[in-house]
C-alpha cells in the first residue's frame, strides 16, 4: 500500500510539518505503508527528520513564490514561474498520474500543491489536502497575479475542489475551497532532548540568555554579527545557513546543520534551548515556539499574504515583539530583546498534537489503524 505526498518547495514548512504526519503515520499503521515523496525540497531536509523509510521523487510539484531573499519575495517573477508551470498543467497530471499507476497509491496527500488532487481523482484515490493555507488565497490578493495570471486561479481552485477532504491547521485561510474541511491542532515539531543537555552539546553557555538566528532556507547573509548591540549580554546561535560568509565573533555559537543528523540533536531541540528566536514569521518556526515556549522577535518578510494573516493571530500564543528590518540589520536588538525577557507569559494555549491526530484520520479512513 502506497501514500504519495506530493509537497511544496516553498520553504521548510510544508515539508517539516509532513515530515511530523508521516512519522505519526507509521508508527500507527498496524501494517506496511510505503512512502512516496513527491517535492523539490532540501533532501538533506527529509533525511536528517524522517524516522521510517520513505523515497523521494524529486522535482519540482507547484510553484509557491519566488523569494528573492528571506525577508522579500520578486511577485513579477512569482507570476511568470506560475504561468510557465501551469502551461503545461495537463501534461504534468498525465505524466504524474502514469507515474503512479503501477505503484498500488491508496492515498494521496498534498501540501498544498494542486496538482496534487488532479492526480488522485485520476487515479480514482482519496485526495487529502493539508495546509494553512492555498495558493490561490496567496495569489488572489497578489498585485503580479492581476493580470495574464489572473486566468490561473479558476483552474487551480477546480484542481483544488477535486480534494475529497481537506485538513485545516491553525491560521489558515483559502479553506472555502474544499467540500469537506475538518480541523487540525497544530502541528509542530516537539523537542527531544533537555534544554542543559542540547545548550551543552552546541556549546551555549548556560548561565546567560541565548537566542536563535532562523530564517530557514535562503539564511541572512547580508546580516553583519559583528554589529549586534546585544553580544556583551546574549549568546547567538547561529546555523551556517542562517548567517553564511561572516567572521567569527565573541559570543556567536555557529553550527552546521549536518551536525543535525550525526549526533541525534534535531533544530527543534534547538528552539527549546533558546530564550529567544530571531526570525521571520511562518508557520513552522511558529509551531517550534509554541510548542517549546520559546518567545520570538520577528520582523517582516513582504507583502505576502500570509504574513498579515500570522501576525495578526499567533502574538495571543507566543511571547513575541516585532523588529523593524532597518534595526535587524543594523544590529539593534538589546532593547527589544529586554522587553521580551520581561514579557508575561502568552494570554492563550494551543494543542500541538495536529500530527497524531492527522495520522489517526488518515489510517482510520483507510482502516489500517492499530
Amino acid at each position: 500500500m502506497t501514500f504519495v505526498f506530493f509537497i511544496s518547495g516553498h520553504g521548510f514548512g510544508h515539508a517539516a510539518r509532513e515530515v511530523e504526519i508521516i512519522n505519526a503515520l507509521q508508527r500507527l499503521a498496524r501494517e506496511p505503508v510505503r512512502l512516496v515523496i513527491r517535492s523539490d525540497v532540501s533532501a538533506d531536509l527529509l533525511a536528517r527528520t524522517m524516522r521510517g523509510p520513505y523515497e523521494l521523487r524529486p522535482g519540482p510539484c507547484d510553484t509557491g513564490i519566488v523569494q528573492s531573499s528571506s525577508v522579500a519575495h520578486d511577485d513579477e517573477a512569482s507570476a511568470r514561474e506560475a504561468l510557465a508551470f501551469y502551461a503545461t498543467f495537463e501534461d504534468r497530471i498525465a505524466a504524474e498520474s502514469a507515474a503512479l499507476e503501477r505503484d498500488r497509491v491508496a492515498l494521496v496527500v498534498g501540501d498544498i500543491p494542486p496538482l496534487a488532487f488532479e492526480v488522485a481523482a485520476r487515479l480514482g484515490v482519496p485526495g487529502v489536502a493539508i495546509g494553512n493555507f492555498t495558493w490561490t488565497w496567496i495569489y488572489e490578493t497578489n498585485p503580479a497575479f492581476h493580470g495574464a495570471a489572473a486566468a490561473l486561479l479558476p483552474r487551480l481552485r477546480e484542481a483544488y475542489a477535486k480534494a475529497t477532504l481537506a485538513l485545516e491547521l491553525p491560521f489558515a485561510g483559502g479553506f472555502d475551497v474544499f467540500r469537506d474541511v475538518r480541523r487540525l491542532p497544530l502541528v509542530a515539531r516537539q523537542p527531544t532532548r533537555d534544554r542543559r543537555a542540547t545548550r551543552a552539546h552546541f556549546g551555549l553557555p548556560q548561565d546567560r540568555p541565548a537566542l536563535l538566528l532562523s530564517f530557514g532556507g535562503y539564511g541572512l547573509g547580508q546580516l553583519d554579527l559583528g554589529r549586534l548591540d546585544c553580544l556583551d549580554a546574549w549568546s547567538v546561535a547561529t546555523t551556517d545557513r542562517s548567517a553564511p560568509g561572516t567572521g567569527d565573533q565573541p559570543g556567536v555559537v555557529r553550527i552546521r546543520e549536518d551536525t543535525f543528523r550525526a549526533t541525534g540533536f534535531r533544530y527543534e531541540d534547538l528552539v527549546a534551548a533558546v530564550d529567544v528566536v530571531v526570525t521571520k514569521p511562518g508557520y513552522g518556526i511558529i509551531a517550534e515556539c509554541i510548542a517549546a515556549g520559546t518567545a520570538m522577535l520577528y520582523t517582516s518578510r513582504g507583502e505576502f499574504r500570509e504574513y498579515h494573516l500570522l501576525v495578526s493571530q499567533f502574538p495571543a500564543y507566543v511571547r513575541s515583539r516585532f523588529i523593524s528590518q532597518e534595526d535587524l540589520f543594523s544590529g539593534r536588538w538589546r532593547a527589544a530583546l529586554e522587553a521580551l525577557k520581561a514579557a508575561p507569559p502568552p494570554a492563550m494555549t494551543m494543542a500541538t498534537n495536529g500530527a497524531e491526530v492527522a495520522a489517526e484520520m488518515l489510517v482510520q479512513a483507510l482502516g489500517i489503524g492499530q
